[in-house]
C-alpha cells in the first residue's frame, strides 16, 4: 500500500479502535497490592481476544514470580528475510486516586471535546498505556493481521508496580529475539509534534536518617543546647543544591541536551508552578529534566504541624531521589550522593545514610534504519519532521531489553502527549494523536520493511 492507501485504511479502522480503547479502559486492571486480581484477569483476556482477531497467533502467557500475566505471541515474517519487530506495551494501570477530583468516572471512558485540541477520551490508563495496546492493535489490522514485518509481543500486566520482568529479559534472549523495537510507553512532546524518545534518565534513592536524643524533650528547657534532629537533617539537605537550584553533588554527570525540549511556558503549565515562583536552576530545560542529575526530598519523617509538641525533635528521616543521567551507571551517582552526604556531620552529628533501590537510564542508538524508517513514518502521520526528545521518568524494562537484544533498534513512541494527565485526575488522550500513532506505527512497518529488503538485496 502508499500512503495514501494506508491512511484510508487507518481512518476506516479509527471507530474501532476508538472502541478496543474504551472496552480496555472501562477494565479497572490495577496489579498493586490490595486491588482485586480479577480486574487484571478480566483486561488479561479481553486483551488476548483483541490481539487473536488482530492476528496474533502462538498466544501464550508467560509466568513470573508474583507477576500478572505477560501475553506473549508472533506473527511470522511474510518472507524469511524480513525483519521482525517486537512490540511492548502494559495492559495493569494507575489507582484512580481522589475520584472527587475527576470530572467523570475514572473507569468510564468519557468522550469529550478537549478546548485546545478537539475530541478526547478521559479515563484512568487511557493513555498510560492502553492507548498504545490500541495502537498495536490499529497497526496490525491495517494489515489484516499480515504486516510486512515479522511481530513479536511482549504485553505485562505489572508494568506501574514493578516486576521481575525487568530483569529476565537478559537471562533468557532468544524470547526477546528481533531487530527492531517498539516500546509504546511514551509520546510527544506537545500534541501535533511528532515525537521520538530517545534517552531516559536513570534513578536512585537514597535514606538519611539523623538521631540525637533518646527521645522528645521540651524545647524551652532544652531548646538551644539541645542538638535538634530535624535541624541537622535541614542543613545537611539544604547543601544537595546551590542557591540557584542547581544539584551540587559532585561526581555527578551533567551535559548540554542537543534535541527538542518544552519551553518555560509549556513547562510550568505541565508542572502546575505557582505564578510568582522561579523554577530551579540554571541551563536550558532539556539540560536540567533530561541530561543532568536532579535531586528531590520525596519523603520526611517528621513531627506534623497540626499535632506537633513544643519539644526538641529527637529522630528525623528523609527519602531523597536522585535521578540522573541517561549514561551514568546508577551506583556511580548514587555513592556520590552518599559520599556527600556521610562527610558533612552538620553540627557535628553523623548521619546515618542507606542506598535504596537502583536504576540505570538509557540512551538510544539512533543512525540504524529502523530509526530512519520511523523517521519517516512519524513525519507521514503527523506532517512535520519528527523530534528527538528524551523523559526523565525511567523504564527499566528498556535496558533489560537492550541487555537481551544488543543489536536491535529501541523507538520509543506512542499516543500520549506531555499534557495527557498520566498518573493524575483526568487522564485523557487525544484522538488525533491516537489516529496519528497507529498510522505511523504502520507506516514504520511498511517503510522498516523496505528499507530492510534493499540492504538485503
Amino acid at each position: 500500500m502508499d500512503i495514501a492507501q494506508l491512511t484510508a485504511r487507518v481512518d476506516t479502522l479509527m471507530p474501532q479502535v476508538a472502541d478496543d480503547l474504551k472496552r480496555l479502559a472501562a477494565i479497572p486492571s490495577i496489579a498493586f497490592p490490595g486491588y482485586p486480581k480479577e480486574k487484571i484477569a478480566e483486561c488479561h483476556d479481553l486483551l488476548v481476544g483483541l490481539l487473536r482477531d488482530a492476528g496474533v497467533q502462538d498466544l501464550r502467557d508467560l509466568e513470573l514470580p508474583d507477576t500478572s500475566p505477560i501475553i506473549t505471541g508472533h506473527i511470522p515474517p511474510p518472507t524469511p528475510d524480513a525483519p521482525t519487530v517486537l512490540l511492548y506495551g502494559h495492559y495493569d494501570v494507575q489507582p484512580p486516586g481522589d475520584e472527587k477530583a475527576w470530572t467523570s468516572p475514572p473507569f468510564t471512558p468519557t468522550e469529550y471535546t478537549d478546548p485546545e485540541h478537539g475530541p478526547a477520551i478521559r479515563g484512568r490508563g487511557i493513555a498510560d498505556d492502553k492507548a498504545n495496546l490500541a495502537v498495536h492493535l490499529g497497526a496490525l489490522r491495517a494489515f489484516d493481521g499480515r504486516p510486512p514485518v515479522g511481530i513479536r509481543i511482549i504485553l505485562e500486566g505489572q508494568e506501574e508496580y514493578g516486576s521481575v520482568l525487568d530483569d529476565y529479559p537478559a537471562q533468557n534472549p532468544a524470547a526477546f529475539a528481533c531487530d527492531a523495537m517498539v516500546v509504546a510507553d511514551m509520546g510527544n512532546i506537545r500534541p501535533g509534534t511528532p515525537t521520538l524518545t530517545t534517552a531516559l534518565r536513570g534513578d536512585a534513592e537514597v535514606e538519611v536518617e539523623v538521631r540525637t536524643l533518646k527521645e522528645a524533650r521540651h524545647s524551652g528547657l532544652y531548646g538551644g543546647a539541645a542538638p535538634d534532629a530535624l535541624l541537622t537533617l535541614i542543613a545537611a539537605l539544604a547543601t544537595l543544591h546551590d542557591d540557584k537550584g542547581d544539584v551540587a553533588v559532585a561526581g555527578l554527570r551533567r551535559e548540554p541536551w542537543a534535541g527538542t525540549a518544552y519551553t518555560e511556558e509549556e513547562f510550568r503549565s505541565l508542572a502546575t508552578v505557582e505564578p510568582d515562583v522561579p523554577l530551579l536552576g540554571t541551563g536550558g530545560l532539556g539540560e536540567r529534566l533530561w541530561s543532568g542529575p536532579a535531586i528531590t526530598v520525596v519523603g520526611l519523617d517528621a513531627p506534623a504541624v497540626d499535632t506537633a509538641a513544643l519539644a526538641v525533635v529527637p529522630y528525623a528521616r528523609a527519602l531523597i531521589n536522585l535521578r540522573i543521567h541517561p549514561r551514568q551507571d546508577p551506583r556511580e551517582a548514587q555513592q556520590a550522593l552518599i559520599t556527600h552526604l556521610e562527610r558533612l556531620n552538620p553540627f557535628g552529628v553523623e548521619l546515618t545514610v542507606t542506598p535504596q533501590d537502583a536504576g540505570p537510564g538509557f540512551a538510544a542508538a539512533t543512525g540504524g534504519p529502523a530509526y530512519q524508517a520511523a523517521a519517516e513514518a512519524l513525519k507521514a502521520a503527523w506532517g512535520p519532521d519528527p523530534v528527538q526528545a528524551a523523559s526523565g521518568g525511567a523504564i527499566p524494562l528498556v535496558n533489560g531489553l537492550a541487555k537481551a537484544v544488543p543489536n536491535a533498534e529501541i523507538l520509543l513512541f506512542g499516543a500520549e502527549d506531555a499534557a495527557c494527565r498520566l498518573h493524575g485526575p483526568n487522564e485523557r488522550v487525544l484522538l488525533s494523536e491516537l489516529r496519528n500513532s497507529v498510522l505511523a506505527e504502520a507506516a514504520f512497518f511498511q517503510a522498516y520493511a523496505a528499507g530492510h529488503a534493499k540492504l538485503s538485496s
